[in-house]
């Protein structure tokens, strides 16, 4: 398979792996929700944002493989893919245990964390030394998805991890009561994990003939060459960290579990949004790498062009939509009793119609192994975020937390890092303008003035059939519209050139 047609079927194979986990996500989430209550259902939701800081004992390194194992990859360098390989595996043994003993000293310390209502506090710490458990076997079987990402064969990982969330619902279905159910839900989490990383790993072997989990491959002094990298990528996943987990916790201790769930409404839909527009960074990442290798610069300034074109063109017709539709998507999908999670779903997607398109930079960059820059900024925009909320929730609630998301976003990533990103990469302002954005304005335009209209002359109900109905009109009219502007070539034929 050429690369052109790599980076389109790695880009559909995400795409796809997230419309099925996408739809698995719409009827798990409320059909949870409903059987354990806002007030176990927030619980879990706050225990789950303590064990999302896990994601730092990954120390940068996950991003280190992909990178550096197609960069290897590339070069046909059998004996420095398999020293980075295990040398990491190792590393993330160890981080294992460790996240396996603050998984104790946190379910010793549960009466303190929160106000858990009648949910028993034994049922609490069990949940937690499960959580526990799940991150020591999702650390140390990362490695093999880490691989498969880095030979740019997305397919199969993302092909394991839609198998994984069927499984889920099918257990979920199969076994989710009341009575016990963050015990039940935590299990069936435990059990997914071992699925999905076990087959993550028997495809890492076979796909790479070469991979060897052995201690003959133990040379700490491939650090020396990756250290850099992975140390400013843990930056960047301390940034994230704080970012995506401290909302949840700083709702939780301020006020309730049972709080938390009007606002995760919100921050669940924005991550169904977030999530396929996302994979374009993580799909170009290893490109990236490969084309700046090579020294394709314009190649390379290509990709990112029409990178940035595809992310702005979704993220803002999504952004659309929802502030014409969003009550009604929340009142189909969860049910009456949670109108401020519309106001709060139209902050936070309204900071990714900047992030998400700067995202793109950022990985190009890290592509590129231009990590220290982009990961400082993502850490001020963190603590920034951090800062902020505290203040804003003491004064403006749920609301409060939002902004205070939303704002840094918008000065650090659009005043910050997309100057730095195009000096970088020699991509003058008017360029990306009007190679990017341009091309978007008329078929975005269109769809506003649907999503104006639409609700005009016809009265819109609170039901799925509405919702398919009207979503399906925007999409024929921003889609029919970008294709009448680019005279038929579509844009996906773009971003792999």
């Amino acid at each position: 398979m050429n690369q052109r047609r790599s980076v389109k079927w790695n880009l559909c194979a995400n795409w796809l792996n997230h419309g099925v986990s996408l739809l698995i996500g719409v009827f798990l989430m409320p059909y949870v929700l409903h059987i354990l209550g806002d007030q176990q259902y927030g619980s879990w939701i706050f225990i789950n944002a303590i064990a999302g800081y896990s994601g730092l004992l990954y120390l940068g390194f996950g991003q280190t493989i992909s990178r550096y194992v197609a960069h290897y990859h590339a070069k046909g360098d059998w004996k420095h893919l398999n020293q980075v390989a295990n040398v990491i595996f190792a590393i993330y043994l160890g981080m294992g245990t460790l996240a396996l003993v603050a998984a104790g000293i946190i379910a010793w310390l549960a009466p303190h964390l929160s106000d858990w209502g009648a949910i028993p506090l034994h049922e609490i710490r069990l949940v937690i030394l499960i959580l526990g458990l799940n991150v020591f076997v999702g650390l140390a079987g990362s490695v093999f998805g880490g691989i498969l990402m880095g030979i740019q064969r997305f397919d199969i990982e993302r092909g394991v991890n839609l198998t994984s969330g069927i499984l889920r619902l099918a257990l979920t279905l199969m076994f989710l009561r009341a009575e016990q159910g963050l015990l039940i839900i935590a299990s069936i989490f435990l059990a997914v994990t071992l699925f999905e990383n076990i087959g993550q790993c028997l495809f890492a072997f076979h796909q790479v003939k070469t991979f060897r989990i052995s201690t003959k491959y133990m040379d700490w002094s491939i650090l020396k060459e990756c250290g850099s990298f992975s140390g400013f990528a843990f930056i960047d996943a301390i940034a994230w960290t704080l970012i995506e987990a401290t909302d949840s916790i700083l709702i939780g201790i301020f006020f309730s579990p049972a709080m938390i769930v009007p606002y995760y409404i919100a921050l669940r839909l924005t991550q169904f949004i977030n999530m396929p527009i996302a994979q374009i960074g993580k799909v170009f990442m290893p490109r990236a790498g490969e084309l700046n290798a090579n020294e394709d610069h314009g190649a390379l300034q290509k990709l990112v062009l029409n990178g940035v074109s595809l992310s702005f063109l979704l993220v803002t017709g999504f952004f659309i939509g929802v502030g014409f539709f969003g009550q009604t998507l929340v009142t189909t999908w969860i049910g009456p009793g949670y109108p401020e999670s519309h106001l709060l779903l139209t902050i936070l997607l309204g900071a990714r119609i900047v992030a998400l398109p700067v995202s793109i930079f950022r990985s190009v960059l890290y592509g590129m192994g231009n990590v220290k820059v982009p990961s400082l900024i993502y850490m001020g925009e963190a603590l920034a975020n951090l800062l902020l909320s505290l203040i804003l929730i003491q004064y403006m609630g749920l609301i409060g937390v939002a902004l205070g998301t939303a704002i840094p976003i918008l000065f650090a990533e659009l005043g910050i890092l997309l100057p730095y990103a195009l000096k970088k990469l020699n991509i003058p302002l008017g360029l990306l303008l009007r190679k990017a954005i341009g091309p978007t304005i008329a078929p975005l335009t269109v769809l506003l003035a649907y999503s104006y209209v639409l609700p005009h002359i016809v009265e819109i109900r609170n039901s799925w059939m509405a919702l398919v109905c009207i979503a399906s009109g925007g999409g024929v009219f921003l889609a029919g519209t970008w294709y009448l502007f680019e005279k038929g070539s579509p844009l996906l034929n773009r971003t792999a050139s």
